[in-house]
C-alpha cells in the first residue's frame, strides 16, 4: 500500500495531502486572497506528517500538481516536491490542476455523466480549461479561454467549475444547459486516487525533466534605461 504525498499549488489554495493506497490519512490546506505557498508549504507537509505520526522516509512517492495555473506557485511546489524526491530517491509523479479540479468536483457531489469544463483563474475574463469526458477522461492540451456569451451558446449540457468558473456566475445564470459547481477547488485531497492509479501503473515522471505546464508564456516585461 503506497504512502504518497501530494502538493497542490496551482491556485490561490496551498493544499497539502498524506494518502495511503489512495485514502488521505492527514491534510491541511489554506486558501486566501494573496497567495501564502512560499511561507505555508514546507509546514503544511511537516503539519501531515506530524498528524500520520510518520516520517517522510516512509514515503514511497511524491505527487505534484503541475498545473495550468500561478507561475509562481506552481515553482514552489514543484521544487518542494522535487527537492523531497532527489533527498528520499522516491519518485516523482506530476498531475494536471484540472484534472485534480475534476476529482474534487466528484467529492463535491458533481452528477456523472455530463460533460466537465474544469477552470483556473487566468485574470480578467480568461481561465485555463479544457473539456473532460463524463469518465473523466480528456484529449486536449489545456489552453487559456475568455469567457463570454459566445462561449457559453448552444444547447449542450456542461459543468462547469473551480475559481474561474466561479467569478463568471452571471454568465452561467443565463445559461441553464450549464452546471456551475461553486467552491471547487483542486485540494491535494483529490489528487490522492489519482495518484495511486499511477503508482500502481508504475507511471512515474523524470525527476530531472518534469516541469509545469503553466497554461501560456510569462508576460515578461523589461525596464527601461535608468535615468541618472
Amino acid at each position: 500500500m503506497p504512502l504518497i504525498l501530494c502538493l497542490e499549488t496551482a491556485t490561490k489554495l496551498c493544499s497539502v495531502a498524506l494518502a495511503r493506497d489512495g485514502e488521505v490519512v492527514a491534510v491541511s490546506e489554506l486558501e486566501q486572497v494573496g497567495h501564502v505557498h512560499a511561507e505555508k508549504l514546507n509546514v503544511f507537509i511537516d503539519e501531515v506528517m506530524a498528524k500520520a505520526g510518520l516520517d517522510l522516509a516512509e514515503l514511497d512517492a511524491v505527487a505534484v500538481g503541475i498545473g495550468p495555473g500561478s507561475y509562481t506557485g506552481l515553482r514552489i511546489g514543484l521544487s518542494a516536491a522535487k527537492g523531497l524526491c532527489y533527498a528520499l530517491e522516491r519518485p516523482i509523479i506530476g498531475i494536471s490542476t484540472l484534472a485534480t479540479l475534476v476529482e474534487s468536483a466528484k467529492l463535491a457531489g458533481l452528477q456523472a455523466g455530463v460533460e466537465c469544463w474544469p477552470m483556473v483563474d487566468a485574470r480578467r475574463m480568461e481561465v485555463f480549461t479544457c473539456p473532460f469526458s463524463a469518465t473523466g477522461a480528456t484529449e486536449q492540451a489545456p489552453a487559456p479561454v475568455i469567457l463570454d456569451a459566445q462561449w457559453a451558446a448552444g444547447d449542450t449540457a456542461r459543468a462547469v467549475f473551480g475559481d474561474g468558473a466561479d467569478k463568471a456566475a452571471g454568465l452561467w445564470a443565463a445559461a441553464p444547459h450549464i452546471t456551475h459547481v461553486a467552491g471547487v477547488r483542486p485540494s491535494a485531497t483529490a489528487m490522492a486516487p489519482i495518484a495511486a492509479r499511477r503508482y500502481a501503473a508504475g507511471a512515474f515522471d523524470d525527476l530531472a525533466y518534469l516541469v509545469p505546464e503553466y497554461g501560456k508564456a510569462a508576460n515578461v516585461t523589461r525596464s527601461g534605461p535608468s535615468k541618472a
